[in-house]
């Protein structure tokens, strides 16, 4: 497994258009992304996430899931579930080539990774 760092953290929200309001606010820029299912910020070449939550997740125990960068997400994934880890978000092609998935680790926590060929550290 090569994991490049962190590089994107994502809040589930309940009103995602409250919550890009406000974070476009906070922050003092618009979204680099901004569609239904997912708002992105790149805040000094990190990501803030913002997407709706599901129906079926509790908030309070799934609400954030940080990711890490990562150059092969399908083999990763792979390593990742030999290693232990339970499959919580498939790979996908969210658009635009960027890759994303998650899984529990052994102690239950959300752990993601995403390969953005777009995203650059300042």
């Amino acid at each position: 497994m090569h994991f490049l760092g962190l590089r994107t953290i994502i809040y589930k929200v309940t009103e995602l258009e409250k919550a890009k309001e406000w974070y476009s606010k906070i922050l003092g820029i618009a979204p680099y992304f901004d569609e239904p299912f997912y708002i992105g910020f790149n805040i000094a070449g990190y990501e803030l996430g913002l997407q709706p939550i599901e129906k079926n997740i509790d908030p309070i125990l799934n609400n954030t899931t940080t990711y890490w960068g990562v150059t092969d997400v399908e083999t990763t994934y792979k390593q990742l579930l030999e290693h232990g880890a339970k499959p919580l978000e498939k790979p996908t092609n969210v658009g635009d080539n960027i890759i994303v998935a998650a899984v529990k680790d052994p102690w239950n926590n959300a752990f993601g990774i995403i390969f953005n060929p777009h995203f650059n550290i300042e």
